[in-house]
């Protein structure tokens, strides 16, 4: 029988199916261990060869696990909301929820090809009512929550409201947008809109006006990520800040739990170390600053107390609700054009760019401790979302501060001993103080002369809460995450609105389902694409969706016009998962706490500040909640590197459309040519595909070397379809099988490293694996495996195999071990071995990498059972052992010949041997050796 892998794969990809292979359900027999990719967004162009890499690696780590003796949760699913396909129903006409099905069985399609291990029973689609009902549960169990800082969790807000009605605000401690204080008889004497206003600001689900990214020609608000250098990514739109009023998550609350939770997994320091910078902890102090002829009082958080004294500026952010208070008459029109200029940048932008602009508000600060009148000046360097979108600015000790003060001629006020500042700042993280204070100010105030700075710090902090000047505080640069977007296809929110302020809609209710709409572009009037829609009502009384024209405020009111945006949907994917056709809970409490949380997770660097964050956050509230088990929703983290595109080049003579091969190019003045690398092969041009490829080269001469060959040059390049060097996986399949591309995108590297896409290597592991079925099938296709007993070498090939694949799956190290299955199968090779003892246990070893072929001769060595219900095989350091030891035998430390002795020789016994031979005697020429080193197992040396 031939390796027909396109036989093989379509056999084994059927019976997986039909006999239901990899569905799985709780067993309490069975340790479990759940594998997850990352949601998948499926797009029109289907996938390119980079796209698996991360599937493959957890599909192997899933399989071994299952042959290990786990029952393994390995699901697959799609993030089917988006902006891409909501773009393209805009310019079609066609509606997002066409393309995304289209797109997610294209999706499908290739996955099947690869032979992945994915449980399909459990498929779930975001765009699915039945999938998106428990993210709009989820958000309503947000609304009606606040965060309790003393418990360290999410209470249910009727508690609140209850404490509110008994005691006001006094002695609360809860996450809040602004600090409210009031007595339970203010709060009784409210109206109902008004505590509705007052409850907005404690809720974990929130509206809040904030600063977001608005692009006009998108109509919608778009992530940090969805921005490149101040246009949209999709379309290249110009986008702007804007104060918008959105719906918002209170992740703030969250900030030190998931700094603490980072102790407790299993991820890269690297990707830790993101997460700690994006969550930002930094202790210091709030301080009070007055304006100067003025009631207007601000506040400023800074984590160096101690430079106060140094302060010869403060510097709002353009968005600051302080901006429009403090700009003055004479400074309105250079303070407007500045804000005009700063709307065009996000902050991304403002935090990596380090030029310097800003513009002089036209009032004045005074320091709390010198009295002194301080400039107020409005830079983007500044962002309103950190602290208090204010800052003292201490240019002798801060880099972008002492930039500002250069550029605009400010005092540079140094406070360290001998320190100096005239060409840059200087770091002041140590020293002794001066100018702390000024010389003249008055006696009786904080003196910090003579300290270290760390005395300095803890007795201003001492100072500003004694002296009522401010309080000691932890700040958190995480913010809050907008939950808004202004498009259509995404999930709905179950809010209506009654008196301008939000309401749930009846839980019994949801699934909310997305409306029906004509236009899929933001209304006439500025509304979101759901303004479009004609029944888009909320009737209380019959909890259902009415027409718009029934609302009468009384018990029919307009439902929100705002969908969810795309993190929505992924945030709690991971636990649906468990429990996917379950209509009455998120996850049944039963399955929850069997599978508790993923314990391998694969998925790109990509997503460490933004899914990672937002997941973790959700994840914690339902563990609040008591729906996840487990604080923590990912236990180890493995990122996949990218696989970059090998590109290739033609080169065309210049005002000709002839083409001069690689070798021959410097003997004419070309023009390189990105060409398609799938008419590339080891770098040698197809030509007349090259001439059937685009109508402009139908008449391409070429100058060939010798052999009559073209030969193309190449470079490493992104994978993009402009570059012409995107491989479509469907062809290797077809070209080589799945098997090898498994193992090749293995073979190509580490899993975490970039690697770029060689087409010229995939040859070689196609070959290992037909040398491989060869051990089963001689020549004349004849089955040739039987049950003589092993021999040491070829037990010792084996295990060696089984030891070192063993400890590289569990290490990540794939492309080691795909080296490893073809220094085994060569030595078997050589042996001839066609022992079912150890081709049955050779199979097992790479069925996680190989598992069409390894099914098929699974099958033909006698069994009629799946080879993912095998038991991975022990390796045995017995036959690891050397029998023999060859040692190298040296006279005055120069080799001259070899000598085998047994394993256990004694030293002694390896030199008489050694002085015995008679190529000894002839080296020795009748001396006495001074000196016999024997270093065991090794070497012998004769000192003559």
């Amino acid at each position: 029988m031939e390796y027909n892998f396109r036989e093989i794969e379509k056999k084994w990809q059927k019976q997986w199916v039909e006999q239901k292979t990899y569905q799985v359900t709780e067993d309490a027999s069975k340790e479990k261990f759940y594998v997850l990719n990352m949601f998948p967004y499926p797009s029109g162009a289907g996938l390119h060869v980079g796209h698996p890499l991360g599937y493959i690696a957890s599909d192997i780590y899933a399989r071994y696990k299952r042959l290990k003796g786990f029952n393994v949760l390995n699901p697959m699913g799609y993030d089917a909301y988006g902006l891409p396909a909501e773009q393209y129903a805009i310019q079609t006409g066609q509606h997002p929820a066409i393309t995304t099905v289209k797109n997610l069985d294209r999706y499908r399609e290739q996955l099947d090809k690869i032979g992945f291990s994915f449980d399909w029973s459990r498929e779930i689609r975001t765009c699915d009512p039945e999938y998106y009902q428990w993210t709009q549960w989820a958000f309503m169990q947000m609304f009606n929550s606040y965060y309790c800082n003393d418990e360290k969790q999410a209470r249910p807000i009727s508690e609140l409201i209850a404490a509110f009605e008994q005691n006001g605000t006094e002695g609360m401690n809860i996450a809040q947008g602004e600090e409210l204080t009031f007595s339970a008889a203010e709060w009784k004497a409210k109206s109902e809109k008004e505590q509705q206003e007052i409850l907005m600001n404690y809720r974990i689900a929130y509206l809040g006006n904030t600063m977001v990214n608005w692009c006009p020609e998108l109509g919608t608000v778009l992530a940090n990520d969805e921005v490149v250098d101040g246009v949209s990514e999709r379309g290249g739109h110009p986008v702007i800040q804007k104060v918008m009023r959105q719906w918002c998550l209170r992740v703030s609350a969250y900030a030190q739990r998931l700094l603490d939770g980072l102790d407790t997994v299993e991820w890269t320091d690297s990707l830790k170390e993101t997460q700690r910078n994006w969550i930002g902890r930094s202790e210091g102090a709030e301080m009070n600053f007055k304006v100067k002829d003025s009631d207007i009082e601000f506040t400023i958080f800074t984590t160096r107390a101690d430079t106060v004294f140094g302060v010869t500026f403060m510097v709002l952010a353009p968005e600051s609700e302080l901006t429009p208070l403090l700009t003055t008459a004479s400074q309105q029109a250079e303070v407007d054009a500045y804000l005009e200029r700063t709307k065009k940048r996000t902050e991304r932008e403002r935090i990596a760019d380090r030029s310097v602009s800003g513009v002089f508000s036209g009032s004045y600060a005074i320091n709390p401790l010198t009295n002194e009148a301080i400039p107020v000046y409005i830079s983007d360097y500044v962002l309103a979302g950190y602290g208090t979108g204010a800052i003292m600015a201490v240019p002798a000790h801060d880099g972008r501060d002492y930039a500002f003060a250069k550029h605009f001629n400010l005092e540079i006020r140094p406070l360290i001993e001998g320190c100096d500042v005239s060409e840059e700042s200087f770091d002041a993280k140590e020293g002794i103080m001066m100018n702390s204070p000024r010389p003249g100010a008055a006696e009786g105030g904080l003196v910090l002369n003579g300290l270290s700075v760390k005395e300095a710090i803890a007795k201003t902090k001492e100072y500003i809460k004694a002296s009522g000047l401010g309080r000691v505080k932890v700040n958190f640069r995480l913010r809050d995450a907008i939950f808004s977007r202004q498009r259509y296809w995404g999930e709905p929110f179950p809010v209506y609105y009654k008196d301008g302020m939000p309401y749930m809609i009846d839980e019994s209710a949801l699934p909310l389902e997305l409306p029906a709409v004509a236009k899929f572009l933001p209304t006439e009037t500025g509304e979101p694409p759901l303004g479009h829609a004609t029944n888009w009502a909320w009737d209380t009384v019959n909890k259902c969706v009415v027409a718009n024209e029934k609302i009468d405020q009384q018990t029919i009111f307009p439902l929100e016009l705002n969908t969810m945006p795309g993190f929505a949907g992924s945030s709690a994917y991971y636990l649906r998962y468990m429990d996917p056709r379950n209509h009455e809970a998120l996850v049944s409490p039963t399955v929850d706490q069997y599978w508790k949380n993923v314990d391998l997770y694969v998925g790109g660097t990509e997503h460490a500040t933004g899914h990672l964050i937002y997941s973790r956050f959700w994840n914690k509230f339902l563990h609040d909640i008591q729906v996840s088990a487990v604080e923590e929703p990912f236990q180890k983290l493995v990122n996949q590197g990218m696989i970059q595109g090998r590109s290739n080049f033609v080169y065309r003579i210049k005002d000709t459309n002839t083409f001069v091969s690689l070798n021959l190019k410097d003997q004419y003045e070309v023009t390189p040519i990105h060409v398609d690398v799938n008419i590339v092969s080891n770098d040698i041009l197809d030509l007349e595909a090259f001439k059937a490829w685009r109508p402009e080269y139908e008449t391409a001469e070429f100058i060939l070397e010798e052999g009559n060959k073209y030969v193309c040059g190449w470079a490493v390049e992104k994978m993009s379809k402009s570059m012409f060097n995107v491989v479509n996986p469907d062809m290797i399949v077809e070209k080589y099988g799945a098997d090898t591309l498994r193992m090749y995108e293995m073979f190509l590297g580490p899993v975490e490293q970039s690697k770029p896409w060689d087409t010229n290597g995939i040859d070689g592991v196609h070959r290992f694996i037909k040398k491989f079925w060869t051990l089963f099938y001689n020549r004349n296709e004849e089955f040739v495996v039987n049950n003589e007993p092993a021999t040491k070498e070829e037990l010792k090939a084996l295990h060696k195999l089984i030891k070192k694949v063993s400890g590289d799956i569990e290490q990540f190290s794939y492309n080691t071990s795909v080296s490893a299955f073809m220094i085994c199968v060569n030595e078997l090779f050589t042996l001839k071995c066609s022992k079912k003892e150890i081709l049955e246990q050779l199979i097992i070893v790479l069925a996680p990498f190989a598992p069409h072929v390894c099914e098929e001769l699974w099958a033909a060595i006698g069994h009629t059972t799946s080879v993912c219900d095998a038991t991975w095989p022990a390796f045995n350091e017995e036959y690891l052992k050397e029998d023999v030891i060859n040692y190298t035998v040296s006279f005055n430390g120069k080799a001259r010949f070899t000598m085998e002795f047994a394993a256990d020789a004694t030293s002694e016994a390896v030199q008489a041997e050694v002085l015995a031979d008679e190529r000894s005697q002839k080296w020795i020429e009748g001396k006495t050796p001074k000196k016999v080193i024997v270093v065991p197992k090794k070497i012998v040396n004769i000192v003559i």
